[in-house]
């Protein structure tokens, strides 16, 4: 480890039980970002650091300003900004003594980066936007709505099945024919329903009539009577 790295520590003077703070500008290491947005490689970072003993070893408190620079997920617009983190580690003395995330000491010597870098990774956003209210881009032209006209929009041509028209005519037309065939059948359907109930009620007329069974001469005789209809005579016998 070389001690004059930008991000390493010396350690020796701390007593027992005892701090040190210290203020520095370092340059960002190559490869500092993740996705989308990322440091930009030798920009300034503003560091804060307090360096803590303790009996594994060292106690690391942080708070860092780094420049940002990516690209936005809606518009994909290039963009920069800055962040600021602030993180604690223990590096410790002995292997074993430092917790999951394994960070030693070097001897006298404490190397910041690999914790500088996860703290600032993790804290990095999946999505960056160039603003919170970001509108991104016409999914029809491509254009950035955040720079176009009030009221940005297209006339309905048909999306991405518009292309298809040009290329194959004929099965778009036959496809078109094919929907106007079933929607005529579908309002069909109804009225052969309707007929089919048409037709249950007359049967069912037919078979009540048939269940009445046939008119006796008397009840003949009875309706000839209420339509002024009689028959011949019968003569009386002396």
């Amino acid at each position: 480890m070389d001690p004059r790295g930008p991000l390493v520590f010396e350690t020796r003077t701390l007593g027992s039980a005892s701090a040190r703070s210290e203020t520095r500008t370092v340059p960002a290491p190559a490869e500092l970002g993740s996705g989308l947005v990322h440091v930009p490689e030798g920009s300034d970072i503003a560091l804060e650091v307090r360096l803590e003993e303790v009996s594994e070893g060292v106690l690391v408190t942080a708070e860092l300003t780094a420049p940002l620079a990516g690209e936005c997920a809606r518009c994909l617009d290039e963009f920069t900004s800055s962040t600021q983190v602030r993180f604690q580690e223990l590096f410790a003395a002995e292997p074993g003594g430092s917790g999951d995330d394994g960070y030693l000491l070097d001897g006298d010597l404490l190397d910041l980066e690999p914790a500088l870098r996860d703290a600032l990774v993790l804290d990095l956003p999946l999505s960056p936007l160039c603003s919170a209210d970001c509108p991104g881009l016409c999914s029809y032209c491509g254009v950035r709505l955040a720079d176009a006209e009030a009221g940005h929009r297209h006339a309905d041509d048909g999306g991405v099945w518009a292309v298809l028209k040009d290329l194959f005519p004929e099965a778009m037309a036959d496809a078109g024919e094919a929907d106007a065939n079933g929607a005529a059948a579908r309002t069909a359907k109804p009225t052969a329903a309707n007929d089919g109930n048409a037709k249950e009620q007359v049967a069912g007329t037919g078979a009540e009539s048939a269940k009445a069974g046939p008119i006796s001469p008397d009840r003949r005789q009875g309706r000839a009577s209420l339509t002024g209809t009689t028959g011949p005579a019968r003569s009386k016998e002396h």
